[in-house]
């Protein structure tokens, strides 16, 4: 791969992704788009470059953007923020909206569905009383092989040894071979969707928990504010935004506050009431 082809996919990933690619990263690039240039008939990375600039979007161009895009993730990853789901943000929510009886989360970049399913076991231990609630879950990534894969529910003894209690895992999966598959009502407690966040983003409604973690590390500073205001559009006053514990909207988004309990970390809007919750504390 020339030095011109790196920065032909570096400006591509930025364009389509929204992923700051550092000059460092060409072992990253070729490792990942080698396998989609050799499937697609291309003898180098510089022939599948050439390719891209002339043709117009596509089966080659989404292939590539997946192929660029990082789906690291595990079950209750990083702990934290689920026990302050499980201990506050939940029961605030829950709290305020008792008389409609109703709840929405979206689960931005949700990868292979670990984390979304891990809330929606969460809820189904902790909030019984949601049984009969309307909950509207949203779960979404740009690859439509990673959400086929977050649909199926099939994950490898690795996945489920990676944060998945052994309680839950009996509780809530099956053996299937080698594979262990999530029961079916809690896969269909998620609606999984295509969305790329650069692009125009669907009607979601107005959502009581965003949990957009481990997204903008990925992002410039002015994708990330961007992304921060439309996250602001979807929430209401009482709503909670989930970054990851490497992200911030400090100096970026000054219309979303810090809250913290559990050792987690969330963010509402600054024009939200005051919680008068003593286990939340305000930053």
């Amino acid at each position: 791969m020339t030095d011109q082809t790196f920065r032909f996919f570096r400006t591509f990933a930025e364009t389509h992704t929204g992923i700051v690619l550092d000059a460092d990263k060409e072992y990253l690039v070729e490792s990942r788009l080698v396998p989609v240039a050799r499937a697609h008939g291309f003898a180098s990375l510089d022939a599948m470059a050439a390719a891209l600039m002339k043709r117009l979007p596509g089966a080659l161009n989404k292939e590539v953007q997946e192929a660029l895009t990082t789906n690291e993730t595990s079950f209750f990853r990083d702990i934290h923020p689920f026990e302050m789901l499980r201990t506050v943000i939940l029961p605030d929510v829950i709290a305020r909206r008792r008389n409609d009886r109703s709840l929405t989360i979206w689960c931005a970049a949700a990868s292979t569905g670990q984390e979304p399913f891990s809330v929606a076991m969460l809820i189904r231990e902790h909030f019984p009383d949601l049984v009969d609630w309307k909950i509207k879950f949203i779960a979404t990534d740009l690859s439509r092989p990673v959400l086929a894969r977050a649909r199926e529910g099939l994950f490898s003894q690795l996945e489920v040894n990676r944060g998945l209690p052994a309680p839950l895992l009996v509780k809530y999966f099956t053996r299937q071979g080698a594979q262990w598959q999530l029961r079916e009502d809690i896969r269909q407690m998620v609606e999984f969707r295509e969305l790329n966040l650069l692009e125009r983003w669907p009607a979601l409604g107005k959502c009581d928990v965003v949990m957009m973690r481990n997204v903008l590390i990925y992002f410039d500073v002015e994708t990330k504010r961007e992304i921060l205001a439309r996250c602001r559009e979807l929430m209401p006053a009482h709503g909670y935004l989930m970054l990851g514990s490497a992200e911030t909207t400090l100096m970026i988004d000054n219309s979303l506050r810090r809250v913290t309990g559990h050792k987690g970390i969330a963010y509402q809007l600054t024009t939200d009431a005051p919680i008068g919750r003593g286990q939340l504390h305000v930053a």
